[in-house]
């Protein structure tokens, strides 16, 4: 007969990841200006405070195979700041990528004990993403958010105009996380409380215009669904249809632009707007610098700097920024937004093939981990969570890349993906009549 922890003892369990919860929770916080924001500052203490922490317990920090996926990464970014144009962007270009790449996932996966941690701070990604999506369709109903199309009404959250993409992140990793938890096997209220979140989200993730999130999250809620099982599939997917046609048409979501939005997806080569050309300029930049520099990369920070060189054209001086507290300017495009060209141009290819190297080693193992318990099924939302969000920041690093406050979730996120992939599992964890499958599983992350 199984018994309730006393709530002091369960208050006392949740310790550990409240100050993971505390890093999310300040991505709520409003942050003006381009430099490191409340929750980066916090996120550095939270790497000295496991630092700490290991010390004290004295106990070894990552396992051998951990310590090699999530510091494979290391060798790549030290060749490349050491190739940067100066030691200050070599140094500020490593700190940024070790904090989001290495550090901060490292933490996640020290910090993070059982399955209940996990599942408290995957609902701190949708009690953050609900937060930030109510102020976006605040916004855009009082036309205060963001300019598009002349018109200041994207939604864009506490991120501001500098960061239209911070708030359709947080959104859409919202989404992964409760059709996850929507998917598992938790009390009913539960799973109807995540998925009436999921359907809640996709309103100010279709008002915040951005179309890499759309597709970002729409091929990955369609492989956490297909990873479900196919009876919960097609349950789901019409359930996400009714509420798609409700929320276009019963409540006159779909406005003109929304409209013309969507259609644009495959307009891409036919007829591109001028935020697709300057893409594909960038795109043949990074590629061009590539060339230049196949194994190690113009250095660190270098995209600024020999983009011009590099670039047709067809690339425009920058973007326009107004709306939802910006005065208009031009902003300019730094980066290629793409993550792996990138890498590719400021790392070169062994750059590229340490990181993504080791995400596709977390999600391997992650996967695998996956369908070994999906026949048990306690452990399943964790892992269509962990997955989701991998497989969600995979694509989106096909036409977006790290930058502004929101980059902090995105190191979040890889974090529960590598506790998922590689941390091993607590024997209390498993039921007693299935103690062989939790040796397996161990064995797996191992």
């Amino acid at each position: 007969m199984r018994h309730a922890l006393p709530l002091p003892r369960r208050a006392a369990e949740r310790v550990p990841v409240l100050p993971l919860v505390a890093v999310i929770a300040l991505l709520a916080v409003p942050h003006t200006g381009d430099g490191a924001g409340p929750a980066d500052a916090v996120s550095g203490l939270l790497v000295v405070y496991c630092v700490i922490l290991l010390l004290r317990e004295r106990r070894r920090p990552l396992s051998p195979v951990a310590a090699l996926v999530l510091g494979l990464p290391v060798v790549g970014l030290a060749l490349a700041a050491m190739g940067a144009s100066s030691a200050t962007a070599g140094l500020t270009g490593l700190g940024r990528y070790l904090q989001v790449f290495v550090l901060v996932p490292a933490a996640v996966l020290v910090l993070l004990r059982h399955r209940a941690d996990f599942r408290v701070l995957a609902w701190a990604f949708v009690g953050l993403a609900g937060w930030q999506g109510a102020l976006g369709v605040h916004q855009y109903v009082t036309g205060t958010g963001a300019s598009y199309q002349g018109e200041p009404i994207r939604a864009v959250g506490t991120f501001g105009a500098q960061d239209v993409m911070g708030m359709a992140s947080v959104v859409a990793l919202g989404v992964v996380c409760a059709v996850g938890l929507a998917l598992g096997r938790a009390p009913r209220w539960q799973r109807a409380t995540a998925a009436g979140c999921a359907v809640a989200l996709l309103l100010p993730l279709a008002l915040s215009f951005s179309r890499g999130a759309w597709i970002a999250t729409a091929l990955t809620c369609a492989v956490q669904l297909a990873l479900a099982g196919l009876r919960r599939a097609v349950k789901t997917a019409a359930a996400v249809v009714a509420a798609g046609v409700v929320l276009m048409g019963g409540f006159g979501v779909g406005t003109a632009q929304l409209q013309e939005r969507i259609d644009s997806i495959g307009q891409v080569t036919d007829a591109p707007d001028q935020s697709v050309v300057d893409r594909y300029a960038l795109w043949a930049s990074a590629t061009g610098m590539w060339g230049e520099h196949p194994l190690t990369g113009v250095g660190l920070k270098g995209f600024p700097e020999y983009r011009d060189g590099h670039a047709t054209l067809a690339l425009s001086s920058g973007s326009d920024i107004e709306g939802a507290g910006e005065a208009y300017h031009r902003q300019a495009l730094l980066s290629p937004h793409s993550m792996y060209l990138l890498v590719l141009s400021e790392q070169g290819l062994i750059g590229l093939l340490t990181l993504a190297g080791g995400w596709l080693a977390l999600l391997v193992c992650g996967l695998r981990r996956l369908l070994l318990v999906r026949r048990r099924g306690s452990g399943t939302d964790c892992g269509l969570i962990a997955c989701g969000l991998l497989i969600w920041l995979l694509t989106d690093f096909v036409y977006g890349d790290i930058g502004g406050p929101s980059t902090v979730l995105t190191a979040m996120a890889l974090g529960l993906a590598a506790w998922w992939a590689l941390a091993g599992v607590p024997r209390d964890a498993a039921l007693p009549h299935d103690e062989a499958t939790a040796r397996i599983e161990e064995a797996v992350s191992r």
